[in-house]
């Protein structure tokens, strides 16, 4: 940390050739990243292996993420009758054959398929019917007649 704000800011007279004692710093930092981060050597090299093995955690971490995800996109895609993609497919074998739907999505996934059943069966549309409000159907057939007689007669003369 030194060194990067030595050379950051550097000295003013180093640079005009006056002082000459710039260099003797720059070799006095060590070029063992394990003296340079103020540990022993064993201890960096343990440092480096847990670096090395978090990294990896997280990849697969991650790769199982994006395979869930390209699992509920062929769920959906099954679902809504649409072309298959290559890529999830990849995704999907990548990441073995563990990869599951997380429980929440498939409910939100299993909600939609039966309120969609619902609204495409017979009943469901009869129920529709029967839930609306006639007289306000009424009104807004009503309404538009006349704002449509009103609009026709501005633009023929005739009316």
């Amino acid at each position: 940390m030194a060194f990067l704000i030595k050379s950051m800011i550097g000295n003013p007279l180093s640079g005009m050739g006056l002082g000459g004692g710039g260099d003797k710093e720059e070799e006095a930092t060590p070029s063992d990243p394990a003296k340079a981060a103020g540990m022993t050597r064993e201890e960096y090299e343990e440092y480096q292996k847990q670096l090395v093995e978090e990294k990896m955690e997280r990849d697969a971490d991650f790769l199982h993420k994006k395979a869930e995800r390209a699992t509920l996109r062929v769920c959906l895609r099954d679902k809504y009758r649409l072309p298959k993609s290559e890529q999830d497919e990849n995704m999907i074998e990548m990441a073995g054959d563990d990869v599951d739907v997380p429980e929440e999505l498939l409910k939100m996934v299993d909600e939609d398929a039966t309120e969609e059943e619902g609204k495409d069966s017979l009943m469901g549309q009869f129920q529709n019917l029967q839930n609306m409000d006639m007289d306000q159907l009424k009104e807004k057939a009503s309404a538009t007649v006349t704002e449509l007689k009103s609009k026709a007669e501005e633009k023929c003369s005739v009316m």
